[in-house]
């Protein structure tokens, strides 16, 4: 039984999905304005594990994955510049060269991660009709009003305001200095918002030549692929004050219901004990960790033994002990590779319950880690053990047999007489013994017996 943490109700909770076996999931993802740094990575390391431990429970999965290329500004309250735009004065070239760019930068950073990449990725400006759309029906049932600047959300007639962040609309103290006084709340946020006529990124819409909202994006591309009901909406911890708040009110205002079921959040990825800031030069990417020497996977390793919804503080130090523990891993598992103990299935159904356990109790990933260790540490020498640790790792995405030594194809034949053998060794017949590795030579194979059984090569 999957279970995981609700954020909007701040509970472990059964997971039930609303069509049976099959699961919609919308993913929050980049703002390609910039590289993506390692704090980025970690929510979609995330994401690969929600989406890979559902799919080992069996679930087919429909998800969507936003790239914001339009709307972001350089504040989550609707101030500043276009993060596009700034990045496009800053490097002069245009805002679709830029967000192609560094797309394509992030995508090559998932492939490196072995990420499980979601199966619509959404262009913010491949959406705005349908944002539009989204915007003239929450105006229909009066959640709008027009001020100088743009289109809000008057978040006063959504009753359930705060749901997810607590807010409280009485207390408006932590409302940012620079808002807008002429909003009617300072929780209030932009649909629409209007720009100049030489503004390089604008779109005609019946309140006026403009750009989307940030968050009208998600809900709007939300609905679009995934409906009026979806099961699981994930993002990191940043996007729960506001963005996601943001989100709720618009979806359920339209809707005239809950439209998401489950919310996940994963913590920060601190650095050195603090936030990543460019001023004080602690802002890396996978690229910076593989200077250093670290791999991709290294990284996502050091992720995954630590829980999600934990704050991981990140140093040198401990990617390097991860990196050693990965290789060890990885080390133990390849000395399976070749075993010949035979395990009983009650012995390996034992281990398979521990690790489906770990996975489903919102997603222990750190724990169901150990179970392997435990397991490969355990048993002598089996491929059964090698096996069932690669099916294991469909839900982890280590790539524990990738560098694992490839060795030729061995006869059936030839591993049925070489097991004759090890029994006859192990019962100390010898002369059996003998013969079959004879046989075994005219066949053109050598045996080399090792502690945990044997190897087997083709004679050149």
């Amino acid at each position: 039984m999957l279970k995981l943490h609700n954020s909007l109700t701040n509970k472990k909770e059964e997971f039930k999905e609303i069509n049976k076996g099959f699961v919609k999931m919308y993913t929050c993802g980049p703002t390609v304005y910039y590289y993506q740094h390692i704090g980025n990575m970690r929510a979609y390391v995330f994401m690969d594990s929600l989406r890979r431990v559902l799919k080992y429970n069996g679930y087919n999965i429909k998800g969507v994955m936003n790239v914001t290329d339009v709307g972001h500004l350089t504040s989550d309250e609707d101030s500043g510049e276009d993060k596009m735009l700034l990045a496009s004065k800053r490097e002069n070239k245009t805002p679709e060269e830029i967000a192609k760019y560094y797309a394509d930068i992030f995508f090559n950073d998932l492939k490196k991660l072995n990420i499980d990449v979601p199966e619509n990725i959404t262009y913010a400006t491949k959406f705005i009709p349908q944002m539009i759309e989204f915007i003239k029906g929450l105006e229909e049932k009066g959640y709008t009003y027009k001020i100088d600047d743009g289109i809000y959300f008057d978040v006063q007639k959504f009753p359930s305001y705060g749901q997810l962040s607590h807010k409280d609309l009485e207390k408006t103290g932590n409302a940012r200095i620079e808002e807008n006084l002429n909003k009617h709340h300072p929780f209030d946020f932009a649909l629409w918002k209007f720009v100049a006529p030489n503004h390089i990124m604008k779109w005609d819409s019946p309140w006026g030549v403009g750009c989307p909202g940030w968050h009208i994006e998600c809900s709007a591309m939300g609905k679009a692929l995934l409906g009026d009901r979806f099961d699981i909406h994930t993002g990191g911890i940043d996007h729960k004050t506001v963005h996601h708040e943001d989100e709720i009110a618009q979806n359920d205002a339209l809707a005239g219901h809950r439209v998401v079921n489950t919310w996940l959040h994963n913590e920060f990825l601190l650095v050195d004990g603090g936030k990543m800031s460019k001023s004080l030069g602690n802002i890396y990417t996978l690229s910076d960790l593989e200077k250093k020497g670290f791999s991709s996977m290294d990284f996502k390793y050091f992720c995954l033994n630590s829980h999600y919804s934990k704050k991981l503080n990140f140093t040198f130090e401990g990617l390097k002990a991860s990196s050693n523990g990965y290789k060890n891993l990885k080390n133990l598992l390849k000395e399976h590779k070749f075993g010949v103990a035979k395990i009983s299935k009650e012995e390996l159904d034992k281990y398979e319950n521990e690790f489906l356990d770990a996975i489903n109790d919102d997603l222990n990933i750190p724990l169901a880690i150990g179970v392997i260790f435990t397991m490969l540490k355990n048993f002598d020498k089996s491929q059964d053990v090698y096996n069932l640790v690669l099916k294991f790792d469909k839900a982890l995405g280590l790539e524990l047999d990738k560098d694992i030594e490839k060795k030729e194809h061995i006869p059936s034949e030839i591993l049925n007489l070489a097991d004759l053998r090890l029994i006859a060794r192990q019962n100390k017949d010898y002369k059996k013994s003998d013969e079959l590795r004879d046989k075994i030579n005219d066949l053109g194979y050598m045996i080399k017996d090792t502690k945990d059984g044997y190897e087997i090569t083709k004679m050149s």
